[in-house]
């Protein structure tokens, strides 16, 4: 078990407390769990309490004595309720706060109702922007982490190789990759942060089904096991001559990495080939300009342009009349982290330290799918590349 630093907890909540004295914060209090694990080391039931100076309260309901153990801050308190808040807050010394920041993106109504009846006469603010700006900048030891994410993408690539066959179902195909996944690390679900955002383990999709929308704020959808959960992977089998899209978020010790590649039994239709070609040029673009450090915005408009200049105006992340405007998203603890390669993302600037997934797509109706995605990271001395599997499609 891997467990973050004291000197790492410290880092962070350091960088949080610096964006809340810009934004005139007195406390910020953490509740979701991806959050909180990024500051205290731990998801046990409960809520962190940072303030604006000062070592921040890690107030825990369950478990208090794995809490303990797991996570790195100097004060990790039991606490029965949330109500327990203010007297805990006098208790160590720190002052009562006029203006408190919450996850307003995340956190439920009935929640933040509880917050503001104990503090009837404090101002709430939004700090998921500044937690998410604050998470957008990954650290040396994070880097690692992804880095081990990155080698389990590429376990599952090779077995892709090994496995595929005419005639197996989409779901038996992911459970074989899934398996590999599981026994290096994967805790078997992908985290999003996005309300109703409840994504498989991965995407194999297989000739016209990869086509089909869904409802999930993405390129690809897939029909899915059942209308319960109509995304990804189904019964669909694996034909000749058909692209077979593998699409997977791996993850090791909570972080994540996304990778896509490109199957076929036999060859692709010249369409299918000259799609995954143009889609390469897509991503080289990207990579030139994020070496400038561009606007997240930016490097959307001019890889969309360069998209409908190749022909694929009517096909480029979607179908018309579900096409996403994003083509690509941060990554880390969560699948849609900052930056978001996106439509209006003008005044957010790429910055030493993010991590991205790319992805662009191309979808042909009643034909299938073609997609390149890898996961990169800006240095000081420019762009990295995490995720490494041949990109080559593989014709088997």
């Amino acid at each position: 078990m891997r467990l973050t630093s004291k000197n790492e907890l410290e880092y962070r909540y350091r960088k949080l407390q610096t964006e809340m004295a810009a934004s005139g914060l007195d406390a910020v209090v953490v509740v979701q769990n991806a959050d909180l694990f990024y500051f205290t080391g731990t998801i046990q039931a409960g809520f962190l309490y940072v303030p604006v100076s000062g070592e921040p309260l890690y107030l825990v309901r369950r478990d208090h004595l794995r809490a303990r153990m797991e996570s790195g801050l100097a004060r990790v308190i039991p606490c029965a309720s949330p109500g327990a808040l203010p007297g805990l807050v006098a208790e160590h010394g720190l002052p009562q706060p006029a203006r408190i920041g919450l996850e307003l993106d995340v956190l439920p109504v009935n929640l933040f109702r509880r917050y503001e009846a104990l503090y009837p006469n404090a101002a709430f603010l939004d700090a998921s922007p500044l937690i998410r700006r604050v998470r957008a900048v990954k650290s040396h030891d994070e880097i690692h982490i992804l880095k081990d994410a990155a080698q389990q993408a590429d376990k599952l690539y090779r077995r892709a190789c090994e496995v595929i066959r005419e005639g197996m179902t989409e779901l038996e195909l992911a459970a074989e990759l899934e398996a590999v996944a599981r026994k290096e690390g994967h805790p078997g679900f992908t985290r999003m942060r996005a309300f109703n955002g409840e994504p498989p383990m991965g995407l194999v999709l297989c000739g016209p089904d990869a086509a089909v929308p869904s409802a999930m704020n993405a390129a690809l959808g897939g029909m899915g096991v059942s209308p319960a959960l109509g995304y990804g992977p189904g019964y669909n089998r694996i034909g000749r001559n058909e692209p077979i899209v593998i699409d997977y978020g791996t993850c090791f010790d909570g972080y994540y990495v996304d990778q896509t590649r490109i199957f076929s039994l036999g060859a692709l239709s010249d369409r299918m080939r000259r799609a995954f070609d143009d889609m390469l040029k897509v991503q080289e673009l990207m990579l030139s300009l994020a070496e400038e450090r561009p606007t997240w915005g930016r490097i959307y408009d001019a890889c969309l342009t360069l998209a409908k200049g190749l022909g694929y105006a009517d096909n480029f992340m979607g179908l018309p009349g579900g096409q996403v405007p994003f083509i690509g998203h941060g990554i880390g603890l969560e699948l849609d982290e900052y930056p978001f390669i996106a439509k209006g993302f003008d005044q957010e600037l790429l910055e030493p330290g993010m991590v991205w997934a790319f992805e662009p797509k191309v979808l042909f109706p009643g034909e299938g799918a073609i997609s390149i995605e890898n996961t990169f990271y800006l240095t000081e001395s420019g762009v990295k590349r995490l995720t490494f599997s041949n990109e080559e499609p593989v014709v088997l």
